[in-house]
């Protein structure tokens, strides 16, 4: 039976890192914080705002909320961002997307300033995860399964690493920062011939190409370690599940992260760490 790589524990430790952290920045007079951006009311932005707000507050991170209305005109709509990207005690801010349709969805994405970027949706910090530099914040949940690897002491050095998706949410990033720590990476999508092939060649495989329960015994060997980045509704099982046939990955890999419970429970974590680590640049910055 595969060992289980709970998120929480990973969480639980950047937390209290993180918020270590922070105090120390607010003893030299930064209060780190985050602002929200959320047009409308969607069930699932609501969701995963409740639980940045709350690892914020547990990291002693200050939030303020710019909520829209879903008809809200592009004009009042791009200064309210502009207003939160030009203010200097906002270190960082989490945009909600997608955006209504009436809005410019790829306008407000690139209207972020790279250092308060602390989602990793812009150019500028997909740059710095290519790079491998300190421009912007890599994606959340790509860093996320990064930080489950660190926690359990996978060393992915020299080892044969197999992403299925090439999304620049997930897929992508996460293959680079695979290869910064030295993986051999191969990146599997929907024109690759023979997914099952490859995916059994590597010691470890990050599913994240959002098609739920789609990985099953035929694409794993044992041994190897398996990180689910997929979330999805199973309405036949009334289930949270994730891209992995998590029963049928169990029985023969050596490690698996669970869903729910495992990459989604650390992106919250990660957010709030970009939130402290862009308040530290800043004050650097000012004290130059």
């Amino acid at each position: 039976m595969a060992e289980i790589l709970k998120g929480a524990p990973v969480a639980k430790a950047m937390t209290e890192r993180f918020r270590q952290e922070a105090e120390i920045l607010r003893e030299q007079g930064v209060n780190p914080t985050l602002a929200i951006v959320r047009v409308g009311e969607r069930a699932d932005d609501l969701s995963y705002e409740r639980g940045a707000m709350k690892r914020a507050d547990s990291m002693g991170i200050d939030v303020k909320q710019v909520v829209l209305p879903e008809d809200v005109d592009s004009e009042t709509f791009f200064a309210e961002l502009e207003r939160v990207n030009r203010d200097a005690d906002v270190h960082g801010i989490l945009l909600f997307r997608p955006l209504p349709r009436h809005l410019d969805g790829e306008r407000a994405r690139q209207m972020i300033d790279p250092a308060k970027d602390v989602d990793g949706s812009t150019d500028g910090s997909l740059a710095g995860v290519f790079t491998n530099t300190k421009l912007g914040f890599s994606p959340c949940t790509a860093q996320a399964a990064m930080e489950i690897l660190l926690f359990y002491g996978i060393d992915v050095k020299g080892k044969r690493a197999a992403v299925i998706g090439r999304s620049l949410v997930i897929g992508r990033p996460v293959a680079m920062m695979l290869m910064h720590e030295n993986a051999t990476v191969t990146v599997c999508h929907t024109r690759t011939v023979d997914v099952p092939a490859i995916t059994r060649e590597a010691d470890i495989v990050i599913a994240a190409s959002g098609q739920m329960e789609s990985v099953g015994a035929e694409y794993l060997r044992e041994g190897q370690v398996v990180i689910d980045v997929g979330i999805g509704w199973n309405e036949e099982k009334q289930k949270l599940c994730g891209d992995v046939k998590f029963e049928e990955a169990e029985a023969i890999v050596s490690a698996l992260t669970p869903v729910p419970g495992g990459v989604g429970s650390v992106t919250t974590a990660v957010l709030c760490s970009h939130v402290i680590e862009a308040a530290k640049r800043a004050f650097a910055q000012r004290s130059i």
